[in-house]
């Protein structure tokens, strides 16, 4: 299979074809840093229809600059990297304060390299050979911890989220929400605090279908105050939104 090439030298996105995630989940962008073809292939099919959009580059150097340069959910790292090696990755993450949940993936299995990656910043370390339903999990497990829950039901405000079931709960009725009322919903709950620009919605929400136009996010967002709470998301002007 001959892989399109990005603007970064070594960087692919994949997609599938058949994708089997539930009407209401957002992608999840996921930056995948790993050099041998064949791992990043089956990641890519393989956590798809988990909900995960995955990007890959295939060198260190690249991988450093896009994960200063870009927002992602999660990183998968490999330490093995030509370029510049995965730790030393890390290790510049966060001295640049780049906090993005990072999941280290290598053959490098022994404990005393599971603590080095540890102790250089990781959130999580998975040796190979691996499953692809537990990175899949384990990647869940960060980006909901980095939200403020550890567990799939996320709560804001007067507003529960079971991420898992679709439901959304305030002030303990449980509300309507259509499918994409769900994925802008999810999408901000996963991003407390966090600026979110029409452009990153358009891209994020609607990347499965054939509308993003700008005037399509103010309509939801609308639906969403209405449903939720007239203050629960506020604009930004000239910015974007926020989960108030």
């Amino acid at each position: 299979m001959n892989l399109p090439h990005g603007f970064l030298s070594g960087r692919f996105q994949f997609r599938a074809i058949e994708c089997r995630r539930r009407p209401w989940e957002v992608p999840i962008r996921i930056l995948l840093i790993e050099d041998d073809d064949e791992i990043a292939k089956r990641l890519a099919s393989g956590l798809d229809p988990e909900g995960f959009r995955v990007e890959r580059t295939d060198n260190g150097e690249d991988g450093f600059a896009l994960g200063v340069g870009e927002m992602f959910d999660a990183v998968i790292l490999d330490l093995g990297l030509p370029g510049m090696q995965g730790l030393a990755v890390l290790h510049r993450w966060r001295l640049q304060r780049c906090d993005v949940p990072v999941l280290i993936l290598s053959a490098q299995g022994t404990w005393t390299e599971k603590v080095e990656g540890l102790n250089s910043g990781a959130d999580d370390y998975i040796t190979k050979p691996f499953h692809i339903p537990e990175v899949a999990a384990r990647l869940k497990a960060l980006i909901r911890r980095k939200s403020g829950s550890a567990v799939p039901t996320i709560n804001h405000n007067g507003v529960c989220l079971d991420t898992i079931s679709g439901r959304a709960i305030v002030q303990g009725n449980e509300v309507d929400l259509t499918a994409s009322e769900l994925r802008m919903l999810t999408y901000f709950m996963l991003r407390p605090g966090r600026l979110i620009s029409q452009n990153e919605l358009s891209e994020q929400l609607y990347a499965l279908e054939n509308s993003a136009e700008s005037n399509t996010i103010e309509v939801y967002i609308s639906r969403l105050r209405r449903k939720l709470g007239r203050d629960f998301i506020t604009t930004v002007r000239g910015l974007g939104y926020r989960m108030s």
